[in-house]
């Protein structure tokens, strides 16, 4: 006679085994969670240096081909920028704080500053800090050649 094979135990996991991994997954997104957000406002931040960098490009390209001088004004006080050749104005968010290092010249009463680009290539040169929290870019114009450049710390 042959003996019929014990019967196997159950396979599976314990509702205690269960509770520990959703609370561990839990744990793991919402750890997600929070770094999300905080790189959402470095996000941002990099994409509105990124349009500034472009316009400040974009006016120095205009000033070679049309061998005129074209500026691109930053205004402090309303925290937008506008491109001497263009009627629109670019605005940034209100929560990013900007500070302008341009030549003395540059600069009007109204908190108002501009880098200029000439003909040649050159142009006034300056620096434009953005800000928003504990983040920071930073826009370099090179006055002799008239390079912009974005750099993440301020030195």
């Amino acid at each position: 006679m042959t003996a019929l094979p014990a019967r196997k135990r159950m396979q599976g996991f314990t509702l205690i085994e269960l509770i520990i991994v959703l609370l561990i997954s839990v744990l793991g997104f919402a750890v997600l969670g929070s770094n999300i957000g905080s790189g959402n406002r470095s996000t941002k931040l990099q994409a509105v240096a990124r349009d500034m960098a472009s316009a400040l490009r974009y006016a120095h390209g205009q000033a070679l081909m049309t061998q005129k001088p074209v500026s691109v004004a930053i205004d402090l006080q309303d925290n937008s920028y506008s491109i001497s050749n263009r009627d629109k104005t670019y605005p940034f968010a209100e929560d990013i704080d900007v500070s302008l290092v341009v030549a003395e010249e540059e600069f009007s009463e109204g908190e108002q500053g501009n880098i200029r680009f000439f003909g040649d290539g050159s142009s006034t040169g300056g620096r434009i800090t953005l800000e928003w929290g504990n983040q920071l870019r930073r826009i370099d114009v090179n006055w002799i050649t008239g390079e912009v450049s974005i750099s993440d710390a301020a030195a």
